[in-house]
């Protein structure tokens, strides 16, 4: 064999591997995003239970407070946003603003024994309660998921051929604001 064709040997060989090995980094980078957009759905489940609920939740406390509208008005109002978010950034910020505005509905609950002892009242808080805790963990799941997948797609040398690819890194689910602080309750 002539120096020449070990070198188009070589040369070949390179270019082979080159093309697996870009063919495995794009595969792992629509793995890495179907993942993502799984987890959102997962997520997307919990809050449209969330926001069945709520009518319901609603009424109820309307039964036993009906002066509280501004409270009730403002729930209604966080969920309707939620319900017509754009983008997932915008849902996500609307469903931030409904737990804020639960968290009020649930202080004037307080303030009535009469609805604090309702079995329906009761048992739309459970049930949104639960909800709450599987959007939590959801949320924990997809920012864990986001995460691995920016992470694929900012290192070198991912990172280089990402962008011509077109994957973009996602935003996180933030949690809502205050969310580490506890209510002010004051009647």
């Amino acid at each position: 064999m002539s120096g020449l064709t070990i070198a188009i040997i070589v040369i070949i060989a390179i270019v082979v591997i080159l093309v697996i090995a870009l063919i495995a980094m794009y595969n792992n980078f629509v793995r890495m995003r179907n993942r993502v957009d799984n987890a959102w759905s997962q997520i997307d489940v919990q809050l449209q239970r969330r926001l069945d609920l709520i009518p319901n939740l609603v009424e109820t406390v309307k039964g036993y407070a009906a002066h509280e509208s501004s409270t009730l008005q403002a729930v209604t109002d966080a969920r309707a946003a939620c319900m017509n978010a754009a983008s997932r950034q915008d849902r996500m910020e609307a469903e931030n603003m409904l737990t804020d505005t639960l968290k009020s509905l649930f202080a004037v609950g307080e303030a009535y024994p009469d609805l604090k002892a309702s079995s329906n009242f009761i048992q739309l808080q459970n049930e949104l309660s639960d909800t709450e805790d599987k959007i939590s963990y959801m949320r924990q799941s997809y920012n864990d998921t986001v995460m691995k997948y920016n992470n694929s797609i900012q290192t070198f040398p991912a990172v280089i051929f990402a962008g011509m690819f077109g994957f973009k890194e996602r935003e996180l689910f933030a949690a809502a604001t205050g969310a580490a602080t506890a209510p002010q309750v004051s009647f």
